[in-house]
C-alpha cells in the first residue's frame, strides 16, 4: 500500500486541505482493515464469528467458532486481537475467548470474568480492553479491565455511575463513553472514564431517549450510538464528542428497527450487523461517522441473528484508527523527540570502519536497531540535529583521511543518509552541537600526514542543504573536544592542543564570533562526550593521557551561567573516543567506545546527578561513533 501523507509531507495528488480533511475528520486509510461480528442467537445460540473488510464491506465470510456458544456478549479489538468477553450461555458465562483478527480460525481461551455476566458491553484502545455492565444476574455497575496482549482474568476498573445492563460503548485512544441500558428502567444517561487509569465513571450527559439494547462504535473523536429499545425498537443512531461532555445528538437512522446489533468501525464508517427487529436480521449496513445520514445496505451476515457483538482492528480507539505503512509519527521539538542516533564508527583494533546507522528511543532502555547506512563509511564525525534532520560532519576515512562531506538522515524515516554539503576545512576527530536552526562543527583533525589540529567553527543551516560558513575560532587549536549546546548558547570542553585539556569555551549560536572562557572541568581529558537539557550540559568519560587512562568521569555545568564545571557521578565503564551522546531534555544516553571496543550504552537523568545506568547494547560495536537526537536540550 502506497505511504498516507501527513501533514509535514503532503505531495502530488493529496493536498495539504486533503489530508488535514482527512485528519481533522478522524479518517486514515484501513487497507485490509476487519471487521468481526461475534455469537448471536436465530433464536439457537451461536457459536459463528464472521468477518468483512471494513474499506471494501460485501457480504461476510466465516472467521470461525468461539469456544461456546453465547448470546448477549461483549467484543473489543486492538491491532492484532479480537476478544469475546461473557454473554448467555444460557445461564451466564464469565468466558474470554481471543482470535487473532489477520487469520481466520477458531478462538483460544484467554482467561475469566470476575463472575458469569451477560447483557454486557465492552471498548478498547490498543493496550487496555474494559468490561462494563451487565447482568450477573442482577444489574451490575462493574468496570473490568483486561491487557489486550495478554492473557488471564479480569481486574476490577471502578464502577459506573448506575448499575445497568445493555449499554453500548465507544473508546477513543483515552477514553470510554458508556450509553443508555437498563437498571431497573430504560436510561438516557451517558457515562465516562479515562481507560489508562483506575477508578469510577463521571456523567456525561444524556442520550436523546431512554433505551437498552444500544450499540456503540466510534471513530478517534466522534462516539455513535445506535439501535435499542424502550416500549418499541428503535432506528435513531446519535453521537458524541469523546473528548468534550454533553448530550448526544441524533443524525442518522438504521434502515430498519432494530435493537443489540453487532456494531464496529474504522475511523470513517461504522458497520451495524444483524439484531432483533423483533425477527432476526443478516443485514450489514453502514454510515459515515462525521457526517452521519441513514445506513446503506451493504451485504449480508453468514446466519441471520440478533444480541451479537462487533470489533475491529481499526475502531477510534486504536492509535487514531491510523493503518498506514508510514511509520508513526516522531513527536517533535524540546523534549519531545525521543530518537537517538549512533551513526559510523570504527571496530578497533581490526580497523573495519562502519556505514551502519543506529537508533534507541531514549525514553526506555534496551538494545540499538537498524536505521539504515551512510553512504561512506566514516569515524569520528560530528553530529548535530534539529527535530527533523540529523547531520554527520566531516569524519575519516581510512586510511585516516579527513572529510568535508557531511550526510543527513530524517528521523522519522528509517533509511540511508544523502548528501548535504562540505566543511570549510577538511576535519575529523571534532564534536558537533545543535539548536533548532544551526548545528557546529568544532575544531579536530586535518588531513594526513600532519593531522594538524584545527581552531574553525563552521556552521551548517541545518534546513537547507549546502555548504557550510565559517563561524568563528576556538581560543586554541584542539581536536577530540566535546560540545554540546542549548537554544542559544553552545558550550565545548575539554580536548588535546596538545596535551589534554580542562577548558570550557562557549558561544552564542545566533550570532558568529570566537570562543569566549566559561570555566574548567574537574579533569583534563579528550574525547568526553557532551549532551544537554536546555538548562545542564553534561560531559561523560574520556582519556586521560596525563594518566594514561580511560575516564569514567561525568560532569556538569549550568549552561545560562559561566563557571567550572561539578562532578555528577560515573559512567558504568570507563570509555573514549565517542563523539556526542543523545539526549531528550531530561534523558541523556552515552554512546559506546573505545576501551577497547565496549558494547555498554549507559544512560542518566540530566536533571539529578549521580552515576549513570545501564541502557542496553548497540546493535553493532566500535569505536568512534557519532551521535545525534530529535529531542535534546537545543531544541526550543
Amino acid at each position: 500500500m502506497a505511504n498516507y501523507p501527513q501533514l509535514d509531507d503532503c505531495s502530488g495528488v493529496w493536498t495539504l486541505k486533503e489530508v488535514h480533511d482527512a485528519v481533522a475528520g478522524g479518517y486514515w486509510p484501513s487497507v485490509g482493515s476487519r471487521g468481526l461480528f461475534m455469537a448471536g442467537k436465530q433464536p439457537a445460540l451461536q457459536n459463528t464469528v464472521d468477518f468483512i473488510n471494513l474499506v471494501t464491506p460485501g457480504d461476510a465470510s466465516d472467521f470461525g467458532d468461539l469456544t461456546q456458544s453465547r448470546s448477549n456478549n461483549s467484543a473489543m479489538g486492538s491491532f492484532t486481537r479480537a476478544i469475546c468477553a461473557g454473554g448467555a450461555s444460557p445461564g451466564v458465562s464469565n468466558r474470554i475467548d481471543y482470535f487473532t483478527i489477520a487469520s481466520t480460525g477458531n478462538a483460544a481461551d484467554y482467561g475469566d470474568l470476575a463472575a458469569g455476566n451477560s447483557n454486557l458491553s465492552a471498548g478498547s484502545n490498543s493496550t487496555r480492553g474494559v468490561v462494563i455492565g451487565g447482568l450477573a444476574p442482577g444489574n451490575s455497575n462493574v468496570i473490568q479491565y483486561i491487557t489486550m496482549a495478554g492473557l488471564g482474568n479480569t481486574i476490577d476498573f471502578g464502577d459506573l455511575t448506575l448499575a445497568r445492563h445493555d449499554p453500548g460503548t465507544a473508546t477513543s485512544p483515552t477514553r470510554a463513553v458508556v450509553a443508555g441500558g437498563q437498571g431497573g428502567s430504560d436510561t438516557n444517561v451517558i457515562d465516562f472514564f479515562e481507560i489508562s487509569t483506575l477508578g469510577n465513571a463521571t456523567d456525561f450527559g444524556d442520550l436523546t431517549e431512554a433505551k437498552r439494547g444500544v450499540s456503540g462504535a466510534s471513530s478517534s473523536t466522534r462516539g455513535v450510538f445506535t439501535s435499542g429499545k424502550d416500549s418499541a425498537v428503535k432506528t435513531t443512531t446519535e453521537f458524541v464528542t469523546i473528548a468534550s461532555q454533553g448530550n448526544a445528538i441524533g443524525y442518522g437512522d438504521l434502515t430498519t428497527a432494530s435493537r443489540n446489533v453487532g456494531f464496529t468501525s474504522d475511523s470513517r464508517k461504522a458497520y451495524a450487523a444483524g439484531g432483533f427487529a423483533p425477527g432476526h436480521t443478516n443485514v450489514i449496513e453502514n454510515i459515515l461517522i462525521n457526517s452521519g445520514g441513514d445506513f446503506v445496505d451493504t451485504g449480508d451476515l453468514t446466519v441471520s441473528r440478533g444480541y451479537l457483538a462487533g470489533c475491529s482492528n481499526a475502531h477510534g480507539g486504536l492509535n487514531d484508527g491510523y493503518q498506514g505503512t508510514r511509520i508513526a509519527p516522531i513527536p517533535r521539538g524540546l523534549g519531545a523527540g525521543q530518537r537517538g542516533i549512533f551513526a559510523g564508527g570504527k571496530l578497533n583494533p581490526a580497523g573495519t570502519v562502519r556505514t551502519e546507522i543506529q537508533f534507541v528511543t531514549i525514553s526506555t532502555t534496551g538494545n540499538s536497531n537498524e536505521f539504515g547506512d551512510l553512504a561512506t563509511s566514516k569515524y569520528g564525525a560530528g553530529g548535530g540535529a534539529s527535530s527533523t534532520r540529523g547531520l554527520h560532519m566531516g569524519g575519516f576515512v581510512d586510511p585516516a583521511t579527513a572529510q568535508t562531506a557531511t550526510e543527513y538522515v530524517e528521523f522519522a524515516s528509517l533509511g540511508n543518509a544523502a548528501s548535504f554539503g562540505d566543511l570549510t576545512a577538511v576535519r575529523a576527530f571534532s564534536s558537533g552541537c545543535s539548536n533548532s536552526t544551526r548545528a557546529l562543527m568544532v575544531g579536530g583533525n586535518g588531513p594526513a600526514p600532519g593531522f594538524a589540529r584545527s581552531n574553525v567553527v563552521d556552521y551548517f543551516t541545518i534546513a537547507s542543504i549546502g555548504d557550510a560558513t565559517d563561524f568563528g575560532n576556538l581560543s586554541a587549536a584542539s581536536a577530540a573536544v566535546g560540545a554540546t549546546a542549548n537554544s542559544t548558547r553552545a558550550i565545548v570542553g575539554g580536548g588535546t592542543n596538545p596535551d589534554d585539556t580542562v577548558t570550557i569555551e562557549y558561544f552564542t549560536i545566533g550570532s558568529t564570533g570566537n570562543a569566549t572562557d566559561f570555566g574548567d572541568l574537574t579533569l583534563a581529558r579528550q574525547y568526553p562526550q557532551g549532551l544537554a537539557s536546555s538548562t545542564r550540559g553534561v560531559f561523560a568519560g574520556g582519556y586521560d593521557n596525563g594518566n594514561s587512562a580511560y575516564s569514567n568521569v561525568i560532569d556538569y555545568v549550568t549552561i545560562a551561567s559561566t563557571g567550572d564545571a561539578t562532578d555528577f557521578g560515573d559512567l558504568t565503564i570507563a570509555r573514549s573516543q565517542s563523539f556526542g551522546g543523545v539526549s531528550s531534555n531530561i534523558r541523556g544516553v552515552f554512546l559506546p567506545g573505545t576501551n577497547p571496543d565496549n558494547v555498554t550504552i549507559d544512560y542518566v537523568t540530566i536533571a539529578s546527578t549521580g552515576n549513570a545506568a545501564d541502557f542496553g547494547d548497540p546493535g553493532t560495536i566500535g569505536g568512534d561513533m557519532t551521535g545525534f537526537s530529535n529531542g535534546h536540550g537545543g531544541l526550543s
